[in-house]
């Protein structure tokens, strides 16, 4: 099936798997019928078990405040590790911040990343009653940065 998106709503049409293109109907009454409208929905991803040195970094929050939070983690001396979580378009983000962290710490922070892929799942709700809700799961990146403190030589 293939996904097309409107203004907010989603349509699903049927595709043919080996050219990933709308399916030809089977008699042309087939394409008189209408097409039932759905609203996307995406649940919030899974996330690991929250530890108190973990940072879950997304792109509504401002960068500075996301990089000073994780400094003042570092700075504290509770933690001689923070782990930084990044999904999808929060990738960049995260090793940004990772970067930053590493860069002003003079050679006194090293890190090490991780990538996997995380799956999602997203309600397609009918705008009218007539259909049915359907849920749809998909695939997404996912960075895991340990920043930690090198012990001097």
């Amino acid at each position: 099936m293939s996904l097309s998106l409107s203004s907010s709503s989603l349509y699903i049409l049927p595709v043919s798997m080996a050219e990933n293109q709308p399916t030809a109907p089977a008699s042309e009454g087939a394409m008189d019928m209408d097409q039932v409208e759905y609203t996307l929905r995406k649940r919030l991803p899974r996330k690991l078990p929250k530890r108190k040195n973990d940072i879950y970094v997304n792109m509504k929050t401002d960068f500075k405040a996301q990089l000073a939070r994780c400094q003042k983690m570092l700075d504290s001396g509770c933690f001689s590790e923070i782990c930084i979580h990044g999904l999808g378009l929060a990738i960049n983000r995260a090793i940004n911040i990772a970067l930053q962290l590493q860069g002003g710490s003079f050679g006194s922070l090293q890190i090490a990343a991780n990538t996997s892929t995380v799956e999602l799942v997203d309600d397609l709700e009918p705008e009218l009653d007539e259909g049915e809700p359907l849920t749809r799961t998909r695939n997404n990146s996912a960075i895991h940065i340990k920043v930690f403190h090198t012990l001097p030589q």
